[in-house]
């Protein structure tokens, strides 16, 4: 049996890897550490779980230190690109990890966080950059980074790149970068698209390294699969969870609303859980996993983000609550239980209309899965409505605990809040939960008319009447004054006129004859032909 002091491994690195309680290599790593010691390029075909990081960082680490060069500013030694924010966190912890013996410069750059940070970080230059790809353009957009000096380059589940779409961003980062290199290429699956993309990258003689057929699971996941009506998914996720001896569960939704509508679902049969997908904010993901890894939070509802790079000790059971449109995906999602050679359990739920889905990853796999019907008594489970027979016997107050979101797509509520529901919450409740009358229309009660003030009427003109009697639907439309109070101030035509205050308001009437006055005055009442010559206009 090989053991980590075989493979020529530098005795700071040993250490570490002592006191992290590891002494024998995976297979993946037995078998790609020497050619990476070597110089050689790698194509590496391994499922998620085998140890890959390791494989990967542990040479790196070495060849960084037997070969110490001190970095020009913005400059970078080793670039290792990543698909998600989370994994490329998760590439840097173990970086931190097992360099923490050697005299090693490490950070992250990825969106949904300030870049700021990251550009400070790169001033003086770093040994090791791990980034996500639109980030690392960013940077080179902004002439934060230098990569004309990068040495290593590692891509880690370039397949899942290709699934986000980062293959444009991927051809643009290769010809920024300097023809002599050593790349490492690893991928869990290994179609002639992934192919293809490896042989713009690796330049030397690539070593293929593979530990396992290509898209098959863990043979140490026990699968099955729930045949189930579509609305009934909820309770059987409930029933499910409530099993003992569960400590932490990963359940897998194609969307991101239904991660959050199944956290609803499960508050409200007092089963914590937590949801992380694209909608989320950077700390409210981050938030969301140290919660699951230290256990205040049991369950994560994740979406096809978190199915690689989640490496979380103690994984009991992933839940395919709704099965991928795309078959490998499959392999990735149980790929989080039953890691590192232990056991784990793998169930899914599968629907009429997702038959084909389980077709599709049967083929892939070259094997049937276990199925089975779904339980007698299920009922139709909605959401905010606690269900007493699916009560987590984990918790004896069948409160949400932290990591309820309480509803929508918002995260971050506290611990012990009532489940969202029509009562007490103040989410208005779902149509299906408000009240509704179903007879005939003129059997329904009559709608209660909301009384009106009385108006007083008068006969009297409006400006004349008392105020309290004025109303404003009887107010003259063409005659409204300008104020109501009760001194207004009027300007002359004439400018030689000093000005002159009116103590009450003028009625309408009273307006009219002083308008006829001043006409009168002007000789403007009588025909155009008979006013004085000096009116008439020019």
């Amino acid at each position: 049996m090989t053991h980590f002091t075989d493979l020529g491994l530098l005795s700071p690195l040993l250490k570490a890897l002592a006191e992290e309680g590891y002494d024998r290599p995976t297979p993946i790593q037995a078998k790609a550490i020497p050619f990476i010691l070597q110089g050689r390029d790698i194509v590496g075909a391994a499922q998620t779980g085998t140890g890959k990081t390791a494989a990967f960082s542990l040479p790196l680490l070495q060849k960084l230190t037997e070969n110490p060069i001190k970095t020009g500013p913005r400059a970078i030694r080793a670039l290792i690109l990543a698909p998600t924010r989370e994994l490329a966190s998760q590439i840097e912890e173990a970086i931190r990890v097992y360099g923490r013996h050697l005299k090693i410069t490490s950070t992250t750059a990825f969106g949904g966080v300030p870049i700021g940070r990251q550009r400070r970080a790169l001033l003086n230059g770093l040994d090791v950059l791990v980034a996500t790809p639109g980030r690392l353009l960013d940077l080179v957009d902004s002439r934060d980074i230098d990569m004309s000096k990068v040495e290593f380059l590692v891509l880690d589940e370039a397949d899942r790149m290709l699934d986000l779409g980062f293959i444009h961003a991927l051809k643009r980062i290769s010809g920024l970068l300097p023809k002599e290199r050593q790349s490492l290429f690893f991928s869990a699956t290994m179609p002639p698209p992934i192919r293809e993309l490896a042989g713009r990258f690796l330049k030397k003689d690539p070593a293929e390294v593979a530990v396992a057929p290509v898209a098959t699971a863990a043979e140490t996941v026990d699968q099955k699969v729930i045949m189930v009506r579509a609305d009934r998914k909820p309770a059987l996720l409930a029933q499910v969870l409530a099993e003992p001896g569960l400590d932490r569960v990963i359940v897998f939704t194609r969307t991101k609303h239904g991660a959050d509508r199944v956290v609803r679902q499960m508050a409200g049969v007092g089963i914590a859980s937590a949801a992380i997908h694209g909608n989320k904010s950077q700390n409210q993901r981050e938030k969301a996993l140290e919660e699951f890894r230290d256990g205040t939070t049991p369950v994560l509802i994740a979406t096809d983000i978190a199915a690689r790079g989640i490496d979380v000790d103690g994984v009991n059971l992933v839940v395919n609550y709704e099965l991928p449109n795309v078959p490998e995906t499959y392999v990735h999602r149980i790929g989080r239980t039953g890691r590192a050679g232990a056991a784990g359990r793998a169930v899914a739920f599968c629907a009429s209309d997702e038959a084909p889905y389980l077709r599709d990853i049967e083929r892939l796999m070259r094997k049937k899965i276990f199925q089975e019907q779904e339980p007698v008594g299920l009922t139709v489970l909605a959401a905010g409505r606690a269900a007493p027979e699916f009560q987590d016997p984990r918790r004896p107050d069948n409160r949400g605990g932290r990591g309820n979101t309480g509803g929508g797509n918002r995260e971050g509520g506290r611990g012990g809040r009532p489940a969202p529901g029509p009562q007490g919450s103040g989410r208005r409740p779902d149509r299906d939960e408000r009240p509704r009358t179903d007879g005939p229309r003129e059997e329904r009660p009559a709608r209660t008319e909301r009384p009106r003030a009385d108006v007083v009427r008068s006969d009297a003109p409006w400006a004349e009447r008392p105020r309290q009697e004025r109303s404003q639907q009887d107010r003259p439309q063409g005659s409204r004054p300008y104020s109501d109070r009760g001194t207004q101030r009027h300007t002359q035509t004439d400018p030689q006129a000093s000005r002159r205050q009116v103590d009450s308001p003028v009625s309408f009437g009273r307006l009219v004859e002083m308008i006829g006055t001043d006409a009168k005055a002007a000789g403007l009442d009588q025909p155009h032909a008979q006013r004085p010559a000096q009116r008439r206009p020019r």
